[in-house]
């Protein structure tokens, strides 16, 4: 087993897995620490270092909120650790490979973390990477900087550093699969059968990266999962990126609440101070200044990725993406008929009729309200219907089994990653034997498409899996993954769901994510 590799600046010892044909890397050093100077820059070249590096332990994670402190349903989940290691130096990797030997040209993951471009991060417990290793898959996590550190903007960066005034977070991820591309046939990796993943903001980072020109041609494969945000019946969306201009004002005001008069001062700040400040900035100014994600730079970010995709201007690669049941679900406020009706009309015009004519859209949750659906399933199928120009298969999956625990969280944000990176033995809920069975082949399912951008194959019993059809306009397929096991859909679609994808992608081609009637 590879246990010891040269990278372009020296080289690393990495540790073996639990599986002892497993060697796992982590903390290696894929761009200078992004402190002082090089504080809000573009990514900076590594120094070489002398001798052989350790790399047995995760690197500090990047500035923060302090995991572990509260007790939401990710603090229980795997934010755990207050006294985790935390600094502004945090532009590390981590790889687990198989391998015996340099060159085997395995495929390569890129994993990308969620946590809304403010918090998150690479050594959390279900992103451990033996699992899929075990397959014969190179697994690549990259660190970046979030919130304040990865995206503030003001006029004096974009005067400064017009080539890079934004988006230090999505450039680090940049950097982090450049490196990849540059190094990891020394761990096993083919450098040219590489695949880029992400959750939530990860996916969101995925999206970025697909529709970034620099880009394309860097990767080969795409699985997007719970970032295609979007809901029929408000105005926004999840993801859309900040234009320069308002970012910029927005970088202004916060340092006025740091008591700085430039940018110069602000780089000299302490890093915990400023992670702190911002806590606090965006607290006070909650509902007036967002929090500090993706800019509409024109030089990393040239529009809306989800309008970008939708277009056919992206990376031409297979993706794979899908949603949990129970996340992001979309309902129209009311509290009565009467009510849904008034708001029908001011949403919907003269297709309210057609609306109401759905008997979905008289069901009411005495919570939420009338006409539950899933923005966000309808968003991707819709795009995956619509995109413009040729491109490779799209595969959509619905994770919906059952999830145990006294909270009853039913297939919350995030739950299905314990399952895809097959990590469930770490997790505190009572899982028991049809959640490994499903585990096992959805990390199966995942393998087979980082490895070939098609996820069909052999359990490992050798019998075939449930066979998983590309999504088309033509024919809807997919795969649900439930407690039974997977099952795939097969032309699915209600009218009701239709009419809502119709909405939200003749919205996106107007270039603006909700408008009246």
């Amino acid at each position: 087993m590879i246990r010891e590799a040269r990278t372009e600046n020296g080289w690393v010892r990495g540790i073996e897995a639990a599986d002892p044909r497993i060697t796992a890397f982590r903390g290696i050093p894929f761009a200078a620490p992004p402190v002082g100077e090089n504080r809000w820059r573009a990514p900076q070249p590594c120094k070489d270092w002398e001798g052989v590096r350790d790399a047995s332990r995760f690197a500090p994670v990047s500035m923060q909120n302090i995991p572990g402190l509260g007790d939401d349903i990710y603090c229980r989940e795997w934010h755990v650790d207050p006294d985790i290691p935390m600094s502004e130096d945090c532009l590390y990797l981590n790889i687990w490979t198989g391998a015996g030997k340099e060159n085997e040209k395995l495929p390569v993951l890129v994993w990308f973390f969620g946590g809304g471009l403010q918090c998150g991060y690479t050594a959390e417990m279900e992103f451990d990477g033996e699992r899929l290793a075990r397959r014969g898959i190179v697994v690549v996590s990259v660190n970046y900087r979030v919130n304040v550190f990865g995206f503030l903007a003001h006029p004096q960066l974009t005067s400064q550093q017009p080539d890079a005034p934004a988006n230090f977070g999505s450039l680090d991820q940049q950097a982090g699969l450049r490196w990849v591309l540059r190094n990891i046939a020394a761990f096993g990796g083919d450098p040219e059968n590489v695949t880029i993943a992400g959750q939530s903001a990860g996916g969101g980072s995925v999206l970025s990266q697909m529709t970034c020109p620099d880009n394309f041609g860097m990767f080969q494969k795409a699985v997007i999962m719970s970032a295609m945000i979007r809901s029929p019946y408000e105005e926004g969306g999840v993801g859309v990126p900040q234009p320069l201009w308002e970012a910029e004002e927005n970088g202004q005001h916060f340092f006025g609440f740091l008591g700085v008069s430039c940018l110069e001062e602000a780089r000299k700040l302490d890093a915990a101070f400023i992670r702190d400040k911002y806590a606090e900035y965006l607290r006070t100014f909650s509902g007036m200044c967002p929090p500090m994600c993706t800019v509409l730079d024109d030089r990393f970010c040239v529009g809306d990725p989800m309008e970008l995709f939708l277009a056919g201007k992206h990376a031409d690669v297979a993706v794979m993406a899908g949603n949990t049941s129970d996340e992001f679900l979309n309902f129209i406020p009311a509290d009565s008929e009467e009510e849904l009706e008034e708001r029908a009309k001011e949403l919907f015009g003269e297709e309210a009729d057609t609306f109401l004519a759905f008997p979905e859209s008289r069901r009411r949750d005495e919570r939420r309200g009338y006409a539950g659906v899933s923005g966000t399933e309808c968003t991707i199928k819709g795009i995956f219907a619509n995109e413009k120009g040729e491109h490779g298969e799209r595969y959509y999956y619905r994770f919906d089994p059952d999830i145990p625990g006294w909270d009853q969280p039913g297939t919350f944000h995030s739950s299905d990653l314990w399952f895809f990176f097959e990590t469930l033995a770490k997790c505190w809920r009572p899982f028991v034997g049809h959640h490994y069975d499903l585990a096992r082949k959805m990390c199966t399912y995942w393998a087979n498409f980082i490895k070939t951008g098609n996820p069909n194959g052999l359990d490992a019993d050798g019998s075939a899996l449930e066979e998983w059809r590309p999504y088309t306009k033509e024919n809807p397929c997919g795969m649900a993954f439930e407690s039974a096991g997977p099952r795939a859909l097969d032309g699915e679609e209600t009218g009701f769901a239709s009419f809502l994808t119709d909405r939200i992608i003749r919205s996106m081609e107007r270039g603006k994510v909700w408008q009246d009637g």
